[in-house]
Order: C-alpha cells, then structure tokens, then sequence
C-alpha cells in the first residue's frame, strides 16, 4: 500500500524521477510493516539535549509536544561574586554565574510555551514561573515578528528576526542550581489549538489533504527532510489512501476513504497470461509469524518520556516489530493502535492479482471492491489499464475495531511542579555581639512561606527610587511572630519556667532545644522587636507552631526592651548564619532607611523600614548604682560601665571602654526635660546637700555617653 501511495505521490510531484523515489520509500515502509531490508526512519529522541550544531534542521511542531531546541544565539558567561565569613569563619569568595542565549524550537508557528526541563529537573512549571532567577520571552514564530531586543542590542542592525521561526530567550538565567553551567534543556511546546488534523501536516506539501482528525494523537514533531518521508511518518500509525485526478493529489487517511464496494465483473482467463491462467486470478499469502507492530512513542501522562506498547493476543511463536513514531499519545492510545496495526497487518497478508476485461475508470486505488467468489471486502492497491482491459492488485480489507482497555502508563517519577513562594523580609540593627566591634550591625532576614524559593535581591531607597545593594541567596532565615503577649521582665536570672508560643512563617522552619552550656556559647538568641532573648527547650505544638520556655531575657544589653514587654504579633527572627550583612552606608542613605526585596514570585517589592536604628553604636545602660549618704550630708553616687560587644563579665579586668572617651550625663528630674543636669568623666558622681534638699523626691539618673548615641538611663536614687 505505501509503494503504490508514495509513487502516486512522487510521480504527480515531481515525474517518473519523483515517483521511482516514492516508491522506494513506500518499499520501505513495507519491509517495516511486512519485514524486509532495515531501515532508518522516524525515531524518538529521548536523549536528544539542546544543541548548537550547525546544519541541524529544526522541526515542525504539531500539538503539544516536548523537544529539546536549538541554540541559535548565546553571551558568553556573565561572573558575579559574593563575599561571606564573619566570626570564626574564613572569608570565602562565593562565584555565581548568568548566561542569555536564544533557543530555537520550531519551524512553524506555535502558540505558546509550557513546562522547561533542566537537567531533567523543572526550571518552569505549568503556571508559567521560572525555578530560577532571570527573564524568558517567547517569540512565536509568527512572520511579522520583530528582533529580541536583548539579542539586537548585542547584534546591532544586523539582527536576524528569525521569521517563521519560533524560539525563546533566556535573560540573565541564573547558573548556581546547575553547577555553574548552562543545563540539558527540553521544552513543552503547545503548537496547535485543539486536536491534530491531516490538513495541518500537509501544509506547504503541494498535495490536497482531507480534514480527517488523527484520533489520539495529542501532538507530533516532524524533521523529515522532504514530503514523502512526513507521509512515511504518518502512515506507520494512520494508513494513507489517495486519489489521483490528473495533476491534483488527494491524500487522506484509509478509513476515511468511505465508497460503497463495488461488485467485481467475472475474471478473465488469458492462457498466455503471466498469471492466472486458468482462472484470471491469483492469490497468495504471506507468512504471519512476526506481523504483530509494537510502537514507541512519547508518553503524554509521563512527561512525554518514551513509552512502548505492545499489542495484546500476540499469540504463541508470534513476535512484534516496535515502529517508532516521534508522537504524543496517552498509554490507552497507544494500545490501541498498537492492536489496530497488528491487525490491519495481518489482514493485508492477504493478497490478491485479477485480470478483468472491462475498463472502470472509477477502479482507483483505495476503492472497495466484492470478489466473485471470494467473501469479504477488498480494496485495490495497484490498477493498471491494458489493451484488452484492467490488471488490479487487491488486497483484504475490513474494519479492526481495538479495544483501548489497557496500556497503562504506570508509576513515573515526575519532576516536582511547586510554585514559587513569596517573600517575607526584615531589615533591623542588632546589639553589637564582640568587643570593640567596628561599624553597625545591619542585617536583612529573607525567607518564605514554603521551600520552593530562589532567593531575592535586595534594594535600598534614594530619593524616589531604588538601588540595588545585594541579595538574599537561597538559604531562609527563621522568621516569625508572638503568638501570646510577652510580659516585661527585669532581665536577672533565667527563667526556667518562662515560656513564650511563636508562630513561624514557613512550616519547615525548625526551632531546636538546647542546654545550659549551649546557653553560654550563645545559642537559641531570638531577636524579639528590640530585645534578644536565648530559650532552652522548643516544643512542636503544631503547623508552625512552636513554644520556647527557660527563657533568658535582655540579652545583649536589651534589658530595656525587656522591660517594656512586647505585644502579640512582634516579630522574631533567629540569629544564626542565615541572617545577611548589609553594608550601613548604602542602608542609611535614605531618610527613613527603607529597604525592598523581590524574588521571582514577587508581584511588587517586599518593603522593610529599618527596625531598631542605632541599636549597634547605642552604649549599654550603666549598672551597679551604689548610693552613699555622707555623714557630712553630701551624697556620693557611683555605677559600673558596660561595653557593646562586652557580654562576659571578666572580675579581674576592668570593662573595656568601647567608645572614644569616657563621658556620662547625671540630671535629676524627668529624662527628657532634667532640672539638672552635669557631666563627668567619672563613674562616680557627688551632690551637694543644697541641690539633694532642692530637689527631694525626683529622680536622679545617669546615661553614658557614646561616640553616636546615649545609652538608657540607669536609675541611681529618689532623692
């Protein structure tokens, strides 16, 4: 059937040249369905990778199908490093890579884009967001469409627009998830709207096609070189008939090609007849032992991965040809066009050479005909008109209806679809935690309501707009909130039956319990508003839901904050490694400082003011007020000074200063609007009976004075 369909074809195209080519290909067509010499046709790629190769014909796209593209355009590696280290750490130089580059993926147009793979991994899922940070635009092939703007900045006026070519362009794709280096991609094309037809396939073909649907066929990828081999594709699964009127070609599906049989007049005997001598007639059929078709195909519900089908009811010593076909089909498809096959192979074992002597012009091939004398329907394959009358080629028809109750799919290992989660930012100044720590504590805490986040870049305001300082890298930091009030505490001992119930924004976060020595080295510190606050033992109560108890409040010199309690909903952030130094300048040149961050599942940027400003450079509140009544009525005050950085209290030493001079503010009365007021340089302060007697029943108080900011006041006495 496809020698006689593809000489048809290749005689009306282009001559007796055209049709000796045909046939060959119909030949071989045959020996794949029949068995015969090998043959190299239609294959699935399935580890085929994007390439950059010259001469590689880029293919038409049909339905929804995955393909790996072409590289048609790229920038060379664009390097970008990231500092890290702090206490205890080395400094390492983190390196980070982006690239841009355009892949090709279909000669026709499409419609749009769907899931990318990676490395095997999602780098875009169904919903349209991108894994990883950078941009993506799809150009559809359409041909009136414009250059990239990306890739005509780099190429100037000479820019191709790639026209009737659709591709896609990758922006500043970020390299980190993939070693550094530009990953094995495949992507889901969506050509066609709705289901696929013949007429779509014979586009450009120069030969009329009918408007039969391919049932079952959810999409397929064509890189045949001329029409012959695309109809040698299609026929392998969806048997072609033509019909032949002069110079015009119509090819449509075999068993769309609907006509009454006709009623075959009584044979002709020739006894000088190269066959059918005595009868008019000769039968002959072919071994059926290996005529059972198999298919390989790209699997629709495994992720367009190859799958195979065989047919069912193979019968003992029978074996099956797989015949590969680069189209989409569900599992059940699949089967049943594998069953289909088989039979319609074994039916055209059948065949049949009759000599009549009538001429009918309407005896074309693909007509139905009645055999005298033979049941059944045939259907003729070759005609040929001779002086005397017609030579036919007959072959058994029938219609195989195969049930589609099987081929099952089975348990693939999908790649994992998440959309990205949004982000939850925190800018704020923490307590200086060294001695002598240069500079202010600025940090910035990123993280996300789920697991499936890339990280965002950090933004600071000038002015009316917004510069970029940094980014967040993928790690999360430990966010969350109060869930209970916290009430004020004096910040003394630890309080072993403290507790306090937090709500954490990401439910995979984890808090962990710790003891007393873990305590001392400084773990478990919660910053909490504007107090750091270490706990000892965590507890699961549910969802994101944890309770802390054994709490050691005022850490850090917070013991103001400490006092002051906080309300429900404060936030909290744990104070590790996750958190992201940021550099004070370019955080305080906005007035307020404000910060922003956006990540890829960021419709708007995440603002953050700047909590707790001044919080590093700000001096410890004075401790150890010692008041003595003179016996000569003077009163003689004195404290003891802390340090920023300074947390463990070394009895032999004197605390370290931690500013540029020694200087402190005594007054009496409120602290905002002192009666008096004096500074010393001293940690020790006299007042005279006078000023004692003066002022009976205020407060007196006195605040160290820093290099940038005054500590809290420390409460000496009720005069």
């Amino acid at each position: 059937m496809a020698t006689l369909l593809l000489g048809a074809v290749g005689t009306a195209i282009a001559g007796p040249v055209g049709g000796a080519l045909g046939a060959l290909a119909g030949r071989s067509l045959d020996g794949a369905l029949f068995g015969g010499d090998k043959r190299n046709g239609p294959r699935l790629t399935e580890l085929a990778v994007s390439t950059s190769s010259y001469g590689v014909p880029i293919p038409r796209q049909f339905g929804r199908v995955r393909v790996p593209g072409t590289v048609i355009w790229a920038t060379d590696l664009q390097e970008s490093t990231e500092p890290s280290g702090g206490k205890g750490r080395p400094d390492v130089t983190q390196y980070s890579y982006t690239v841009s580059l355009a892949v090709a993926l279909s000669s026709r147009p499409i419609r749009d884009v769907g899931r990318i793979w990676a490395d095997g991994n999602l780098l875009r899922g169904a919903a349209g967001d991108l894994k990883a940070t950078g941009t993506m635009r799809v150009h559809r092939g359409l041909g009136d469409q414009q250059a990239d703007p990306l890739i005509a900045s780099a190429q100037g006026a000479a820019c191709p627009a790639f026209r009737d070519c659709a591709y896609v362009v990758f922006e500043d794709l970020d390299l980190t998830g993939f070693g550094n280096r530009i990953p094995a991609l495949s992507f889901e094309v969506f050509a066609d709207e709705g289901p696929v037809t013949f007429a779509a396939l014979a586009e450009g073909s120069g030969w009329l096609a009918g408007p039969d649907i391919l049932q079952g066929l959810a999409g397929l990828t064509l890189d045949a070189p001329d029409q012959a081999a695309v109809l040698e594709t299609i026929d392998a699964l969806y048997p072609l008939t033509l019909d032949e009127t002069g110079a015009t070609v119509r090819v449509t599906l075999e068993d769309a090609y609907v006509t009454d049989p006709v009623d075959l007049p009584e044979a002709t005997v020739e006894r000088d007849a190269d066959f059918g001598a005595q009868s008019g007639m000769a039968s002959e059929r072919e071994p059926s032992e290996a005529i059972a078709v198999a298919i390989r195909y790209y699997d629709s519900g495994r992720e367009y991965q190859p799958g195979l089908q065989w047919p069912s009811a193979m019968g003992t010593g029978r074996t099956a040809r797989p015949v590969e076909i680069p189209a989409v089909l569900s599992a059940q498809d699949a089967f049943r066009l594998a069953n289909t096959a088989s039979a319609r192979a074994r039916r055209r074992t059948d065949r049949m050479r009759y000599r009549m002597a009538a001429i009918d012009p309407s005896l074309r091939p693909g007509r139905s005909v009645r055999v005298p004398g033979h049941p059944g329907v045939w259907r003729v394959t070759t005609a040929e008109w001779l002086e005397d009358g017609t030579e036919l080629v007959l072959e058994r028809a029938g219609e195989h209806r195969a049930s589609s109750d099987g081929g099952a799919t089975g348990e693939p290992a999908l790649a994992r679809d998440r959309l990205p989660s949004p982000t939850i930012f925190l800018a704020f100044e923490a307590p200086a935690h060294e001695e002598n720590q240069a500079g202010r504590r600025i940090y910035a805490a990123a993280a996300s309501t789920g697991p499936n986040w890339s990280g965002a870049q950090i933004l600071s305001r000038r002015g009316d707009s917004f510069v970029p300082i940094g980014a967040t890298g993928r790690r999360q930091a430990v966010i969350g909130h109060l869930a209970e009030p916290l009430a004020p505490s004096p910040a003394l001992l630890l309080e072993r039956n403290a507790q306090l119930d937090v709500g954490l924004v990401n439910p995979d976060h984890i808090l962990e319990t710790t003891d007393m020595e873990g305590l001392a080295r400084g773990a478990n510190r919660l910053m909490i508003g504007g107090e750091v606050v270490q706990f000892l033992r965590a507890d699961h109560t549910g969802a994101a839901q944890w309770r802390l108890a054994g709490l050691l409040r005022g850490r850090a010199g917070t013991e103001p904050a400490a006092m002051a309690g906080h309300a429900t909903g404060t936030f909290i952030v744990l104070l590790d490694d996750s958190l992201i130094p940021l550099e004070a300048n370019a955080v305080l040149a906005g007035d307020p400082p404000v910060l922003a961050a956006i990540g890829s599942a960021d419709d708007s940027p995440v603002m953050a003011e700047l909590t707790n400003p001044g919080n590093s450079i700000t001096p410890l509140v004075p401790v150890h007020a010692r008041i003595e009544r003179r016996t000569d009525g003077l009163l003689q005050a004195s404290w003891t000074r802390r340090a920023r950085g300074a947390l463990v209290w070394h009895s032999e030493i004197e605390v370290p200063l931690g500013e540029e001079s020694e200087t402190y503010r005594v007054g009496i009365g409120d602290v905002s609007r002192p009666d008096l007021e004096f500074r010393v340089s001293l940690s020790a302060f006299t007042l005279s009976t006078d000023i004692n007697a003066a002022h009976a029943g205020k407060p007196l108080w006195v605040r160290q004075v820093g290099t940038a900011a005054q500590s809290d006041p420390l409460l000496l006495t009720i005069l």
